[in-house]
């Protein structure tokens, strides 16, 4: 186990004080210290939003995006470096939302990354404008008669589309979360972990609100069962499961499958091209 100091970041952090983040950066600073992880061995990626400033407060290697874009980068960074523990860092209209279509193809072909969603059913960044997961009816800032679309289900879409690891934590469950973000991390593929992130701002519910209606899964509940995972999740509720919904064996990796066809080894160890072979190469392009 590493120490967590090894990931503080000596930075001016933007979020309100008392925001449900600052118990996700801790638990995300727990979890890295728990895996034994040293701050270069670690990548976290975002795109834009109040969860994609999550990097910045970290000591590690990381890569901030566009909106929406943060998938893309860091299947990149899985495949050319695996020895990298990837975490992407998102807020659910980030990856929902503006990178929804990122988010479903990334499932299929399943790299090695954990994706960490959090979900606080709003634009937080913009301040409150309704995002893929706000309730229907619900006022909010551009959607004064309130919002017509049904509300998204992501995780249900996850383990439909053949994701091997899904889960839900809460933020203010801080040990509870950094187990999940652990098994998240440990488990080999695509790991889906959405996260309950209560807005102390923007919200119109209080974070007791969310409390009352979060419940640990009970300890004979089969995670391995597709079909219950996919009933709970479907099921019409205000009540919301945190823990590990849904897991079962991992499958080939998309970095795996990338290395047998492009190369054996991570691009980082590869022996450095020199400018005469790459001018060689080129020459062999030019007209006669």
């Amino acid at each position: 186990m590493s120490d967590t100091k090894a990931f503080n970041n000596q930075v001016g952090i933007q979020w309100c004080p008392g925001c449900p983040n600052f118990g996700i950066l801790q638990a995300v600073k727990k979890a890295l210290a728990e895996l034994g992880k040293e701050p270069h061995e670690v990548c976290l990626v975002s795109g834009i939003g109040q969860a994609a400033k999550l990097p910045h407060y970290l000591n590690c290697n990381f890569f901030n995006g566009l909106h929406g874009r943060a998938l893309p980068a860091a299947v990149g960074i899985h495949c050319a470096n695996p020895t990298l523990t990837t975490l992407v860092t998102t807020g659910e209209g980030d990856c929902y939302g503006e990178g929804g279509n990122h988010f479903i193809h990334t499932i299929m072909r399943n790299p090695d990354i954990t994706v960490m969603v959090h979900n606080n059913e709003f634009y937080a960044l913009t301040k409150g404008q309704a995002s893929p997961t706000t309730l229907p009816g619900e006022k909010r800032a551009l959607q004064q008669k309130g919002v017509e679309k049904a509300q998204m289900n992501m995780p249900a879409l996850a383990v439909a589309n053949g994701c091997t690891f899904v889960a839900r934590g809460f933020a203010g469950e801080l040990d509870h979360l950094t187990d999940l973000i652990v098994r998240a991390v440990n488990h080999t593929g695509f790991s889906h972990l959405e996260v309950i992130q209560p807005c102390i701002t923007w919200s119109k519910r209080p974070v007791s609100w969310y409390r009352e209606r979060i419940y640990e899964l009970d300890e004979d509940y089969d995670s391995g069962d597709r079909d219950a995972a996919l009933k709970m999740l479907l099921e019409e509720t205000e009540k919301k499961p945190i823990g590990v919904l849904y897991q079962t064996q991992p499958r080939k990796t998309m970095g795996a499958r990338f290395r047998q066809t492009i190369t054996d080894r991570p691009l980082p160890e590869l022996k450095p091209i020199g400018a005469e072979t790459i001018q060689s190469a080129l020459n062999d392009y030019r007209p006669d």
